[in-house]
């Protein structure tokens, strides 16, 4: 390489090669020149800038004849318009100067006179052109048209000219103005105003009339303007045939030379031709983007090239003088050359030495880019280690078998498994023999796949000597070999072993199972008779209870009739209406006797209340009530009882407490409050309670008596329940007054709560809701 560096691109230094006279001058044959002739190169040069010029100068100057044409055109126009405005002018005024002369001052009224001084005043050439004049009278209407018209005699002028114009009020003020008529039609128009106030004169001319000779010039210069633009299309359209010639067969040289870099460049080869005379090569466009160089027209200097190659691949002045020295005439050879990003791309160039014998000897062929190719064997390389490393440590037993049965390759876990020696697993052993050298299994047997087994494929179980199982999975390759796998299974099959007798053991718990299951089925046929039988005793017990609850309400009726009548005669008696009674016994008889009756007419009356209510026949009566007066009326009725044992009743009610209810069960729910309250006090003092708290009222009753128990509190409520003590002994009662205080409560709606202990007194609070019409409650039996 050092060599090659070293030799210059010099025609006059490199003139011998392997002893092999050359010529000093030598040129690239077969190669286009270089150089074309300097005329021809000029015109090839501004031909591009001449392509683009005359198409562009051809616009500009039929753009400048049509603008020309234009503004003589437009001028031309305005002169027309001009024109028609001052002969109107001068007809308007012309016309009312005569009109004023030969009718001053009159109303324009005879129709007649008007039209002969029209026909005597207007020339012939008045009403050319599409003008139209009208004269009216001094109401605006039209008396008279030139040329004549009897359509628009009679109508007023404004119909004509519009509404939305001026020339009816500033008349000649106005001047010429362009208007659109009535029917929509553009025209130009004035109006002149006779003396006096007589009427108008009005000379209007449609615009469509005043430039019809104008629009005939227009079509004549665009007919002119598009006849030598057509023409000077033709002649570009020659040029640019001619210059399309040219370029078509220019393109066909780059089309045929493009075609041939394309197919070099994907096949990714480079052409390339080195004069071995001067040491110059040329090289294809593929060739530098192989190397990723900037492709260039100019010839490549053998030092350059020398330069690019890798020093462990020979040089090329050594192939050069090895083809001399052989005699050979062709050159295949791979080799490395740097590409631009400084990475080494592989080429292998075939070549042939053509001009041998002549002064120019080339060596002419392509190179192609194998890089691809040379990494695909690297990385085959790579991939075969890294596969048998892989098969080396998988965790299973692997052989390879060819087409023919003979060993492909194993793993170290094959050997060790089947104790074989390494002799016996040389590649190419046959199965057999392989087969042989190993240990035998204890148990061979067949694993049945289920559904359709794969072809070529199949499974079966081994015991070793050692007591280890494995499963071989045997499976078909696409040449025809096989390929073994095996796997330890001894953990599997000892698993295997203890779920058959988990199963033998969880089928004998399965058959206790169902015999408990037959058990409880037995269990639960009792469970729905002893349900029928409570239904039915259930049924007897309601029953009983209607009878009972019926039985007091008749008994309770039977007795008030005879305690009335004892009422009545003890108070009699005790009053001696009928005299004395003689001895004073008699009177505190008598006196037990009305307080004895009286108790149990208050019992009687407490009884049926309970039936009515255990029954479902007590119906509240609801109104609006002031809750703070009912507490007073009822405190007033136990007030006397409270001032006779020394208690004293204090109060903390709200004003203004309204509720709605039945007064009359609030009414006993506060009363039985309060004379339970004053029963079991010895003495001290009784507070009542009353708040409204949002949607509820709430009434309590505190006392400082004797108290209950903890484990009395539950009986309270109960009809007929009493807690008994040393003091209520001495006081008798039916035990129905808190029940019944409970039962109205919650017919209400409300609840009860009853707070006490022994010795220190009870609280008994009453919630009840402040509409009990929105939350009845039942209380049948």
């Amino acid at each position: 390489m050092a060599r090659a560096g070293a030799v210059e691109p010099s025609v006059a230094k490199q003139s011998t090669l392997s002893g092999i006279r050359l010529p000093k001058k030598a040129a690239i044959s077969g190669h286009a020149k270089l150089l074309a002739h300097p005329a021809y190169e000029k015109l090839l040069a501004a031909e591009p800038l001449l392509r683009r010029l005359i198409p562009i100068l051809i616009v500009i100057f039929l753009l400048i004849v049509g603008a020309a044409r234009f503004v003589e055109l437009y001028q031309h126009k305005a002169e027309r318009e001009y024109d028609a405005r001052e002969t109107m002018g001068l007809i308007a005024a012309v016309l009312s100067s005569a009109l004023d002369k030969a009718h001053p001052g009159e109303t324009a009224a005879d129709t007649d006179a008007i039209r002969a001084t029209l026909s005597a005043t207007l020339p012939s050439s008045a009403t050319n052109n599409g003008r139209m004049i009208y004269v009216t009278d001094h109401d605006g209407l039209v008396v008279a048209t030139a040329p004549r018209n009897a359509e628009f005699e009679g109508l007023p002028l404004v119909r004509i000219l519009g509404e939305t114009q001026p020339l009816t009020i500033f008349g000649v003020r106005a001047g010429v103005l362009e208007i659109s008529l009535a029917d929509g039609t553009p025209a130009l128009a004035t109006v002149h105003h006779l003396e006096g106030g007589a009427g108008d004169v009005a000379v209007i001319a449609p615009l469509a009339s005043v430039y019809s000779s104008w629009r005939a010039d227009v079509s004549l210069n665009v007919a002119i303007f598009m006849g030598t633009s057509a023409i000077l299309l033709v002649i570009l359209y020659g040029y640019f045939a001619q210059a399309s010639r040219a370029v078509e067969a220019d393109e066909i040289y780059s089309e045929t030379q493009a075609r041939s870099e394309t197919a070099l460049m994907r096949g990714r080869c480079g052409l390339w031709d080195w004069d071995l005379a001067s040491g110059r090569m040329f090289w294809s466009r593929s060739m530098f983007e192989i190397i990723g160089l900037e492709p260039r027209d100019a010839l490549i200097g053998f030092g350059e090239v020398s330069n690019l190659m890798h020093p462990d691949d020979g040089d090329l002045m050594a192939l050069a003088e090895s083809l001399y020295e052989a005699g050979e005439a062709t050159v295949d050879q791979m080799f490395r050359m740097r590409h631009a990003d400084g990475r080494w791309v592989w080429l292998r160039a075939r070549a042939e030495l053509v001009d041998r014998d002549t002064g120019g000897p080339h060596l002419i062929g392509i190179a192609v880019d194998v890089t691809e190719q040379m990494r695909l064997v690297e990385r085959s390389k790579t991939a075969d280690i890294r596969l048998r490393d892989a098969i080396e440590t998988i965790s299973e037993a692997f052989v390879l078998w060819d087409a023919d049965n003979r060993l492909v390759m194993c793993n170290s876990k094959y050997q060790q498994l089947h104790g074989m020696p390494d002799s016996a697993l040389a590649p190419g052993t046959p199965y057999a023999d392989v087969i042989a050298a190993g240990r035998k299994p204890l148990v061979r047997a067949q694993v049945v796949v289920d559904g359709r087994p794969e072809e070529g494929a199949r499974s079966f179980e081994l015991q070793l000597e050692d007591g280890r199982w494995l499963q071989i999975n045997e499976r078909r390759t696409k040449d025809g070999g096989f390929v073994s796998i095996g796997t330890d299974i001894t953990q599997l099959k000892r698993h295997e072993a203890k779920l058959i007798d988990g199963e033998r053991r969880l089928m004998a718990t399965i058959a206790d199972l169902r015999q408990s299951r037959q058990k409880l089925e037995m269990q639960a046929q009792q469970m729905v008779e002893l349900a029928e039988k409570y239904a039915e005793e259930k049924d007897r017990a309601e029953g009983a209870n209607r009878a009972k609850s019926e039985f007091l309400a008749n008994i309770s009726h039977e007795l008030r009739t005879p305690l009335n009548a004892i009422i009545g005669f003890s108070e009699v008696m005790q009053s001696g209406m009928f005299g004395p009674l003689g001895s004073a016994k008699y009177g505190e008889y008598c006196k037990d006797i009305n307080q004895s009756g009286a108790y149990l007419l208050g019992v009687i009356d407490d009884i049926l209340d309970m039936s009515r209510i255990e029954a479902g026949r007590m119906a509240l009566t609801l109104e609006d009530l002031v809750l703070d007066d009912l507490v007073e009326e009822s405190i007033r009725i136990v007030q006397a009882q409270a001032d006779a044992r020394n208690i004293k009743v204090v109060t903390d009610i709200g004003k203004n407490l309204r509720m709605r209810g039945d007064r009359k069960a609030l009414k006993q729910i506060m009363l039985n409050l309060l004379s339970n309250a004053v029963k079991f006090t010895l003495e001290g003092e009784i507070t009542v309670r009353a708040r409204t708290t949002g949607t509820a009222v709430t009434f309590s009753v505190e006392d400082t008596g004797i108290g209950i128990s903890s484990t009395s509190l539950a009986k309270l409520g109960r009809p007929f329940e009493q807690v008994s003590n040393q003091f209520t002994k001495s006081h008798q009662g039916s035990g129905l007054g808190l029940a019944i205080t409970t039962s109205l409560t919650e017919l209400h709606g409300g609840s009860i709560r009853i707070r006490s202990r022994e010795g220190h007194g009870t609280i008994v609070s009453v919630r009840l809701p402040v509409d009990a019409g929105s939350h009845p409650r039942s209380t049948g039996a």
